[in-house]
């Protein structure tokens, strides 16, 4: 499956969680962010930096942007997404 299925999967779903259930799913996603920005900094030679928590209304954008700069960085992030996605579910 492609990253941008599966990331546009995830997030439709994600938008389906009522907010105490996108809230109490939260440690499950903020891993899978920060796991895909530490792939990408370790690919790009630089430091690993902490993904801020900005809460659930804005975490699938963080995942967006991280899984956009892993393809870019040549780690393929639908692995972890399809896992998350089935998390979720």
């Amino acid at each position: 499956m492609t990253t941008d299925l599966e990331l546009r999967r995830l997030v439709e779903r994600w938008q389906q969680l009522p907010l105490d259930q996108a809230l109490s799913r939260m440690p499950v996603v903020r891993p899978v962010v920060q796991q895909l920005a530490d792939a990408v900094a370790d690919v790009e030679a630089r430091p690993r930096v902490e993904v801020p928590d900005l809460g659930p209304r804005t975490v699938m954008d963080q995942l967006t942007v991280v899984a956009f700069d892993a393809s870019q960085a040549g780690v393929d992030p639908a692995p972890q997404l399809e896992r998350l996605r089935r998390d979720l579910s």
